[in-house]
């Protein structure tokens, strides 16, 4: 036999024994195609906000609807949901099933909304499937403008001397504001009593006519009043000056030590959609909010951009439910 003629002879006995080997394996071991990715999004994408038109989630949720539209090239609305603190839109994102709706949240809809008040219809723990944390902010300790004392110690000296004759004032029960002057009643051994409005402009003129003595408030909100000398600040909640007021002393740089606290929001999803939409919204999202453009107009909503991943955003939902459930269980604050 020639050599070429033996070569023809040993490929085409190879070719056989491979053949047969295959035909020999069960179908199930046979591999097969991996199926092909569902498109997402087929449809507009919802994003609910819990507050009214022009409220600082909204503007939020504005800020990032534009941009997150042209990333998934499909429509982008914003849909507000009002009432109840915000809950009412987190229990339509838990409880939605169509997989193109989402929510922009606050701290208090995904930590604490059952711990305050156990008919809340969904869970935040278990119903919400986080996305991104997007943009945190400190409060903004301040009194009226002839409050006494000139620094934070001479402050709550007389805060302290005066008991419950001082009153504070927040924009409703269970909110960060309360739940966060009640933790700070049991770091300075203060004792004002509580006075809750609809909203912090009603705080503010409450503030500002001499019916409160003190506020927790966001510092985008109160800064205007302080700089125009009609309110007083105290500090900042944060561990350091924060760049939104950076003229403003921390409480802790008062003397005020172990207590921290911010307000932030938040993008969620229903805890049903496909973990694979959830991390694909979870990068466009944190890469929308740290954009130059996007960061700009968040810091002049008053937010200090973060975009998260959405395990990071877990991790701080995880301890903030830790920090305030605690403060609500041991000053036994009920959500009315």
């Amino acid at each position: 036999m020639t050599r070429p003629a033996l070569r023809r002879t040993v490929l085409a006995l190879a070719l056989a024994a491979v053949a047969t080997a295959s035909l020999a394996q069960p179908k199930s071991a046979r591999v097969q195609p991996a199926p092909a990715a569902a498109p997402w999004p087929t449809k507009m994408v919802r994003i609910i906000v819990g507050f009214p038109p022009g409220s600082t989630p909204d503007l939020v949720a504005r800020t990032i609807a534009e941009p997150l539209s042209k990333a998934l090239g499909q429509t982008v609305i914003v849909e507000n949901k009002v009432g109840a603190g915000g809950n009412i839109a987190a229990d339509i994102v838990a409880k939605s099933t169509d997989n193109h709706t989402i929510g922009v949240m606050i701290n208090g809809n995904m930590t604490i909304a059952k711990l305050l008040n156990p008919h809340v219809p969904f869970d935040p723990l278990k119903d919400l499937a986080p996305i991104s944390l997007i943009g945190t902010a400190p409060l903004l300790l301040t009194a009226p403008a002839n409050a006494p004392g000139k620094d934070a110690q001479e402050f709550f000296l007389a805060a302290r001397n005066a008991g419950n004759k001082w009153s504070y004032g927040t924009p409703g029960v269970g909110t960060v504001a309360h739940i966060g002057m009640e933790l700070l009643k049991t770091k300075t051994n203060i004792d004002p009593v509580h006075v809750p409005y609809p909203g912090n402009p009603q705080v503010i003129t409450a503030m500002m006519g001499g019916q409160i003595q003190l506020a927790l408030l966001p510092p985008a909100l109160a800064a205007q009043q302080i700089r125009a000398g009609k309110l007083k600040a105290i500090g900042v909640t944060s561990a350091n000056r924060s760049p939104l007021v950076p003229e403003y002393p921390s409480l802790q740089e008062g003397g005020i030590r172990g207590f921290q606290l911010e307000i932030w929001t938040a993008a969620a999803a229903p805890a049903s959609m496909p973990k694979p939409i959830v991390a694909r919204l979870s990068t466009l999202i944190s890469d929308i909010a740290r954009t130059p453009d996007v960061r700009a107009k968040l810091f002049q909503q008053g937010w200090q951009t973060v975009g998260s991943s959405s395990e990071g955003l877990a991790n701080r939902i995880k301890s903030d439910t830790a920090l305030l459930g605690g403060v609500i269980q041991m000053r036994g604050i009920k959500a009315e």
